[in-house]
C-alpha cells in the first residue's frame, strides 16, 4: 500500500501541473486578459487617448485662429490661470454651485423624498416619483429653458409672488448663482431619490421597529440607525453627484450664459469662453485639466470615506 502511494504521488502532481500550471506565467496572464482586451482597447482609444492628448495640449500655446503652428510653453497656461481673477472667480463659483446644488440640495432633498415616500401611500409615491423622474429625464437644454422661464423677470415665480402681494425681482440678475443652483437641484434630485430609496429598502425592518419600541424618535432613528446603515450609498451618491455637477454646462449656459458679467460663470463656462470664444485652445484645455484634477480630488476624498469604517 505504501509503495503504491509513493508511485502514484509524482504522477498525480504531474497531471495537475499539466492541467493548470504547465504554461508559463506570462501566457497564463495573457489568457486571463484576453476576454477583456476589447474593453481595454476601447478605453485606450476613447478615454485614455483623448485625456493624454488634452494633457499635452494644455502645455502648448495652441490657438484656433491666427497661428500657423503651436509650440510647447511649459507651465505658462497654468501660471496665467492662477493669476487671472476671472479664473479664480470661476473656481469660487464652481465650489458654491457644487456645494449648494449637489452636496446640500440634491443629496438632502433626495434623502428626504426617499424617506417620505417609504411612509406614503402608493398613489402618492407614484405621483411624486413620476414628477421627480420627469424632471431628471428632460434634456439639459430643455430644463434650462423651463427654469429660465420660471426665474425671468416676467416669469412664473414673479407672477406667483405678485399674486401673493410679495416683492419680486429679476432673479437671474440679482441672484444668478442661486437660480442656477436651484435649477440643478430641480433637475438632478431624482437620481439621489432613487439611490436612497433602494438603500432604505435594504434596511431590515426589525431594526427600526426595535428602536421604535425602545422609544427612539424619528430623528434619533435617522441619525443613529438609518444614516450609518446607508453610509456607503451616501458616499457613492455624493461622488457621482459631485462629478456630474462639476461638469454642468448646458443648464447654466441656457439660463444665464455665465452672466450677468461673470457672476454665474463656473469653470466649464470659463473653459468654453477661453477655448472657443477667445480661440485660446491651449489655455482652455489647461483649465479643463485643472477641472479634471478637482474632480479627481473629490473622488479620492469620497473613496477614502467609503473605506473608513463607522
Amino acid at each position: 500500500m505504501s509503495v503504491t502511494r509513493r508511485e502514484a504521488g509524482p504522477g498525480a502532481r504531474g497531471a495537475g501541473a499539466g492541467a493548470g500550471g504547465g504554461r508559463p506565467p506570462l501566457l497564463r496572464t495573457l489568457a486571463r486578459a484576453l476576454p477583456v482586451s476589447p474593453a481595454l482597447v476601447l478605453l485606450v482609444l476613447f478615454l485614455a487617448g483623448p485625456i493624454a492628448y488634452c494633457a499635452y495640449i494644455a502645455f502648448t500655446d495652441l490657438q484656433l485662429t491666427g497661428q500657423a503652428e503651436s509650440s510647447f510653453n511649459g507651465l505658462d497656461n497654468f501660471r496665467t490661470a492662477f493669476a487671472d481673477e476671472a479664473f479664480l472667480n470661476a473656481v469660487w463659483l464652481t465650489l458654491v454651485f457644487t456645494v449648494l446644488s449637489s452636496l446640500v440640495g440634491q443629496n438632502t432633498l433626495g434623502l428626504a423624498l426617499a424617506a417620505l415616500m417609504q411612509r406614503a401611500s402608493k398613489p402618492v409615491r407614484t405621483l411624486t416619483g413620476g414628477i421627480v423622474v420627469t424632471a431628471w429625464v428632460l434634456p439639459e437644454v430643455v430644463a434650462g429653458f423651463l427654469l429660465y422661464a420660471f426665474f425671468r423677470r416676467e416669469g412664473t415665480l414673479n407672477a406667483v409672488l405678485d399674486w401673493l402681494r410679495l416683492p419680486s425681482q429679476n432673479w437671474l440678475f440679482t441672484l444668478p448663482i442661486l437660480a442656477v443652483s436651484f435649477a440643478n437641484v430641480w433637475r438632478g434630485t431624482a437620481f439621489s431619490m432613487l439611490v436612497y430609496s433602494a438603500a432604505l429598502n435594504e434596511i431590515p425592518k426589525e431594526i427600526t421597529e426595535a428602536a421604535e419600541v425602545d422609544g427612539a424618535g424619528g430623528w434619533r432613528r435617522m441619525w443613529h440607525i438609518t444614516l450609518p446603515m446607508i453610509r456607503r450609498s451616501i458616499g457613492t451618491n455624493l461622488m457621482l453627484n459631485t462629478l456630474q455637477t462639476l461638469s454642468v454646462f448646458g443648464l447654466i449656459w441656457v439660463m444665464t450664459r455665465g452672466g450677468p458679467g461673470n457672476r454665474s460663470q463656473t469653470l466649464p463656462l470659463f473653459m468654453y469662453e477661453q477655448a472657443f470664444q477667445k480661440s485660446m485652445i491651449g489655455y482652455g484645455t489647461a483649465v479643463a485639466l485643472l477641472l479634471l484634477v478637482v474632480g479627481s480630488l473629490f473622488s479620492l476624498v469620497y473613496l477614502r470615506l467609503l473605506r473608513t469604517e463607522v
